[in-house]
């Protein structure tokens, strides 16, 4: 029995589901299949109990659960307490963020951070937030800038720092390029490219809930992972795609990057930013960076 089957089976315990339980884990199902059966004989029972179209935890399974858990825990902690062991004897302050807040707040907050703190050196980690949130859980990073989870894990501490706004990529040779603010109606019969729901929800629900706001329904003509992607295409002319505003630092050229109606930005308040740190861990330089991002929030937001 080790360590890495336990987590496959309580992700697939808590999931119910070996594909959401795959992405949650970055793996393959196959992978994640094996683990599973390769626990099973070890302990010699099954778990869990599979059909087609439900996944279920066995009486054993339902026995097993918890010590899973308990096990996991304690090895976390005991991770997380040597790492911080190692952490007192170092200057590196190691923070992830998704790719608008690497594009927009980390440079600015970075810039001031480094006045009050020249000696620490910091570690920049970009992905999305599916990916840097186990890396917190992991003592991997000490500080990430993320879109908040729906689900949130307890034993990370978030702050909610602002909303984004949103904007539309247009081919600067497009007919609406040349407006100065467009509205979503003016949108209805653009081909849009919206990112994949499974990695991006607050990315890929933007484009729909201001849609929906406005009672219509988007023409999605493509579907891509990447911002830097989404960007490229929308320079190829395949569609228009409404995006954070930090988007526009992506420097592409043949974009042009449209501010949408005021009243409408304001009121769809889809794209969350948050802080996010293990709850009860401790370290000088992320209190540090925190309380510069604290006192200097309200000129970040207005740029965001």
């Amino acid at each position: 029995m080790e360590l890495h089957q336990l987590r496959c089976f309580v992700a697939v315990a808590e999931e119910l589901h070996f594909g959401r339980a795959a992405r949650r884990l970055e793996m393959l199902p196959a992978a994640l299949g094996r683990h599973i059966r390769l626990l099973e004989e070890s302990l010699g029972t099954r778990l869990l109990l599979r059909t087609t179209r439900s996944v279920t935890l066995s009486q054993d399974g339902e026995a097993f659960i918890e010590g899973a858990r308990t096990l996991l825990e304690e090895a976390d902690e005991l991770n997380r307490r040597f790492r911080e062991r190692g952490r007192k004897r170092s200057r590196v302050l190691r923070v992830g963020a998704i790719d608008t807040a690497a594009a927009g707040l980390v440079p600015a907050l970075l810039h001031d951070f480094r006045r009050y703190c020249p000696q620490a050196t910091v570690q920049l980690v970009e992905d999305k937030t599916i990916r840097l949130l186990p890396r917190l859980l992991s003592g991997r990073l000490d500080l990430a800038f993320v879109r908040p989870p729906e689900n949130v894990d307890k034993r990370l501490e978030f702050q909610m720092l602002f909303h984004e706004t949103p904007v539309v990529a247009v081919p600067s040779r497009h007919k609406l390029a040349s407006r100065s603010r467009l509205s979503i109606e003016t949108l209805a019969d653009q081909p849009l490219i919206v990112p994949e729901r499974s990695s991006r929800p607050h990315s890929h629900d933007l484009t729909y809930k201001l849609f929906g706001q406005a009672g219509l329904r988007p023409n999605i003509s493509q579907v891509a992972e990447e911002k830097q992607t989404i960007v490229n295409l929308v320079a190829a002319k395949v569609g228009l795609a409404v995006v954070p505003r930090w988007t526009s630092r992506f420097a592409v050229a043949g974009v042009r990057f449209v501010p949408l109606v005021a009243t409408q930005a304001k009121a769809s308040r889809i794209l969350p930013l948050a802080a996010a740190w293990l709850r009860g861990s401790s370290d000088p330089f992320r209190e540090e960076m925190l309380a510069v991002l604290r006192s200097r929030l309200a000129h970040y937001a207005a740029k965001a």
